[in-house]
């Protein structure tokens, strides 16, 4: 009984932060699913007369939407891998590894996530236009990697250093050599913080915006903000209805990959308190 009334009371006090947290979730979903005619006259109710499921499908068909989908899958996964494959072997160098410059490298790590794409947009453009790679989703994916691997580094780092080495030393005297024992031990007990910054990273690439409106130029290059964006600017009526859905469906991708990682997600973000 005790525990129920700790939980009832937990539940009252967060119930205040759900509902902030809930409440541009229920404006969308509502937006979504009201009408056409009513949305664009102005006359909106939480509850539509109807539940309008063929906004979903007016909005697919009218904005080349599956296009846009699929371009934020690419750049978004592949964003994710390569980082992945950059940060974790210069996580685990960073942890297991004495060498020369280790500490300026981790400093410069630190000062590289002071800045933004926002800040750095013209030099990337202009970067990017001299190779010869502008509207390209490859060119951009490598950038967003860029900005991400310090962040993930030192993410990785943290958890990375309370996986005892002993371990990976009792491999050794099995004879196991130093790369297997990386992958059959190390590895493994890495998940959790891989997990955690694969969606960090994942997420971080498919809501960008700044940076994808500077490097794509074709509409068929678009990624998900950019076809949201225009739909919403540059028109003299916003269908709203068209907005809310496609923002929609943009978050499900989402929160796949999230429940598909939730899991080591909480073990991923504490256990870099173990030791730093």
């Amino acid at each position: 009984m005790p525990d129920r009334r700790r939980s009832l009371i937990y539940w009252i006090v967060l119930s205040p932060l759900l509902l902030i947290n809930l409440f541009p979730f229920a404006v969308m979903i509502s937006t979504a699913l009201t009408p056409a005619d009513e949305v664009l006259s102005g006359d909106t109710q939480w509850i539509p007369s109807r539940f309008a499921w063929e906004n979903f499908v007016d909005m697919w068909q009218t904005v080349d939407f599956g296009t846009a989908l699929m371009n934020s899958l690419v750049v978004g996964v592949l964003t994710t891998v390569l980082t992945i494959l950059v940060s974790v072997p210069a996580a685990y160098a960073m942890v297991r590894l004495d060498f020369k410059g280790k500490t300026a490298f981790q400093t410069f790590l630190l000062i590289t996530q002071m800045f933004s794409p926002v800040v750095l947009v013209i030099g990337l453009f202009r970067l990017v236009v001299g190779i010869g790679a502008l509207d390209s989703l490859v060119a951009l994916s490598v950038l967003y990697c860029c900005f991400h691997i310090a962040f993930a580094v030192w993410m990785l780092r943290s958890y990375f250093a309370s996986i005892p080495a002993e371990l990976e030393h009792a491999a050794w005297l099995e004879g196991a050599s130093a790369l297997h024992a990386i992958r059959t031990v190390f590895v493994p007990m890495a998940a959790p913080a891989v997990a955690v910054t694969a969606i960090f990273t994942f997420i971080g690439a498919w809501n960008e915006y700044a940076l994808a409106l500077a490097i794509l130029r074709s509409a068929e290059h678009y990624t998900l903000p950019l076809k949201i964006a225009a739909l919403s600017s540059g028109r003299y009526q916003v269908e709203w209805h068209h907005v809310m859905a496609a923002t929609f469906v943009a978050t499900i991708p989402v929160a796949i990959v999230f429940m598909w990682l939730q899991r080591h997600m909480i073990t991923g973000l504490s256990g870099g308190a173990v030791k730093g």
